[in-house]
């Protein structure tokens, strides 16, 4: 399928745009640009959104939970934003949260991770990981179920929702019912996960490769099960739906992943979302894939956790 016309045209504006690329900039120019591309969008109304504080040892990270109805217990979303490790916040993925609680009738807890270069991995698989192990430790006060969490994540938060689900498996955390892989980054391998024909379609491979060198403090922490999931064991990982993009260079990697979790006997269903671009999903006022898309997420969810 074509490119959608609305994605060939901001394609086409940033082109003829005199912002530099991300990698170009200070990180902290970055972060403000990807904060502004979100800001005063219109989101859905939930029942109540409340400011949390997760203890992950010595620090504390936000976190921000979602509830589509009030009263009566909840299952719960694990929600972990995209924008390359270093940028995204739980600003820049409000609208999405509040969409997935409201399409799939589950509390969604958003997560402030630590970022890079400030924090190296593994500190944000493992900030992910310890808010899923405080929402369960504190599932009564929150008014959720803890036999019925999932987790979600796009981008390089779908990379994140992987490394959890491996660290739940290996380490005797919580079990979780199902993962969302949101066009997902899956190696750190970039002759194979980063497709050079959809090169500039939205991602650059020099971008990637600058995320790449904030994240990790040696090449070896790259080859990490919690942080290239393509490479890893994936077998005992819990259903799982892996969303892709026609037009998103991470997308071949993408289907890779699902083949390699089909293989290893994990319950996988996948869609392409064609004419799509890295990013869309963020996007319903621009694209009507990106609202049946959250359909989608919301189905999938509803039958993994028992609200449909």
């Amino acid at each position: 399928m074509s490119l959608h016309p609305v994605a060939r045209q901001l394609l086409d504006d940033a082109a003829a745009s005199d912002q530099p690329n991300s990698h170009l900039l200070p990180v902290e120019v970055a972060r403000d640009n990807f904060e502004r591309m979100f800001a005063g969008m219109d989101v859905q109304e939930v029942a109540s959104v409340e400011e949390l504080v997760v203890a992950t040892g010595e620090e504390h990270i936000p976190v921000r939970l979602y509830r589509p109805r009030a009263g009566g217990v909840l299952p719960l979303v694990v929600y972990l934003h995209g924008g390359g490790w270093q940028m995204g916040s739980l600003a820049s993925h409000d609208g999405v949260c509040r969409a997935i609680a409201n399409e799939s009738g589950c509390a969604v807890l958003s997560v402030e991770y630590r970022r890079p270069p400030e924090a190296k991995f593994p500190t944000a698989p493992h900030d992910c990981f310890a808010a899923l192990v405080w929402a369960v430790d504190h599932a009564d006060q929150l008014a959720i179920d803890r036999t019925r969490i999932a987790v979600v994540g796009d981008s390089a938060g779908g990379n994140l929702a992987a490394a959890v689900s491996l660290l739940a498996r290996d380490d005797d955390g919580p079990e979780l019912a199902c993962q969302v892989l949101i066009y997902p980054a899956t190696t750190f391998d970039l002759d194979r996960g980063f497709d050079v024909e959809l090169e500039g379609y939205v991602l650059f491979r020099d971008e990637v490769q600058w995320h790449m060198d904030a994240y990790f403090s040696t090449p070896e922490d790259a080859k990490s099960d919690y942080a290239s999931p393509l490479d890893a064991d994936l077998s005992g990982l819990p259903a799982t739906f892996v969303l892709t993009a026609e037009y998103d260079p991470l997308g071949k990697a993408g289907l890779a992943l699902v083949e390699r979790l089909r293989s290893q006997g994990v319950p996988t269903e996948h869609r392409q979302y064609d004419g799509m671009i890295h990013g869309f999903v963020q996007f319903p006022d621009l694209f009507d894939d990106a609202t049946v898309a959250i359909g989608d997420i919301g189905a999938f969810l509803q039958r993994h956790v028992g609200t449909a």
